[in-house]
């Protein structure tokens, strides 16, 4: 389990489950879980792009994430922010269907990104892995109280100077690269699960708000832990431990509240 093969794994199962419990807490805090089911969704044709190019996946990732966040964004001045989630989900799943019917060398990398793949992280890919959550932490903490109070009482916040719409793009850009970076190692499908679960756990266990997200990030970083632990142990996927010990966290903090 601790085998040098292992020790990129745990290192970056870490990184991305402290960065998906930080930014969790927002999603939750913000109700934005609908976005953050959709950028995963919407960033994972910019893997099947690169791959048709022959470049970088990550490369891809950060593109169409930057597309998502864009288009949201920018539909949502017209429409209502759920409507504009899903059209823009809608129009960038169609351009990966384009995208993958182009190349036949897909299949495997596809299931990695749509599940995961826990085991296929290299030593050359964490420094930029690293470098992505040290980014997004920074930003997240540079912004806690603007997107804290945005998502509290958003005129509150106009009338205290704060930008409201400024700060829901620079929520979805963290939210977008915090998808890239967790989208390769816990999949497209599972994305979702590791932001809301313990966010929702840890909202359940504490009204601070502070002391909420340092707790979603502990939660997330447990589970990670106990689903790559399991993972190994049992040679089933880490999206089934992540998924079912994500629900499971919420499940426990509402029965602790």
């Amino acid at each position: 389990m601790f085998s040098d093969f292992m020790v990129n794994t745990w290192i970056a199962a870490s990184l991305v489950a402290v960065v998906a419990g930080c930014i969790g807490f927002f999603v939750v805090v913000r109700g934005a879980t609908f976005a953050a089911h959709a950028l995963p969704l919407s960033a994972f044709p910019g893997a099947a792009a690169a791959t048709l190019l022959g470049v970088n996946q990550f490369a891809g990732l950060v593109v169409f994430a930057a597309l998502g966040v864009a288009g949201i964004s920018e539909l949502a001045r017209r429409e209502r922010h759920e409507v504009a989630t899903a059209l823009c989900l809608v129009a960038l799943l169609g351009l990966g269907t384009l995208f993958l019917s182009l190349t036949s060398e897909y299949a495997q990398s596809v299931y990695a990104l749509l599940f995961g793949d826990v085991l296929g992280i290299s030593e050359a890919e964490l420094p930029p892995l690293a470098l992505m959550a040290v980014v997004c932490i920074a930003a997240i903490l540079l912004l806690f109280r603007p997107l804290l109070l945005s998502a509290v009482s958003p005129d509150l916040a106009a009338s205290g100077g704060i930008a409201t719409r400024l700060t829901e793009i620079a929520f979805l850009g963290i939210l977008a690269l915090a998808t890239a970076i967790a989208l390769p190692l816990v999949g497209a499908l599972l994305v979702f699960s590791l932001m809301v679960g313990p966010a929702s756990a840890a909202r359940a266990l504490s009204a601070r708000p502070a002391v909420a997200m340092v707790l979603s990030a502990v939660i997330a970083l447990v589970t990670v832990w106990a689903a790559v632990a399991l993972s190994y142990l049992t040679n089933w996927p880490i999206g089934f431990f992540v998924g079912g010990l994500a629900s499971l966290c919420y499940i426990g903090g509402r029965l602790l509240k």
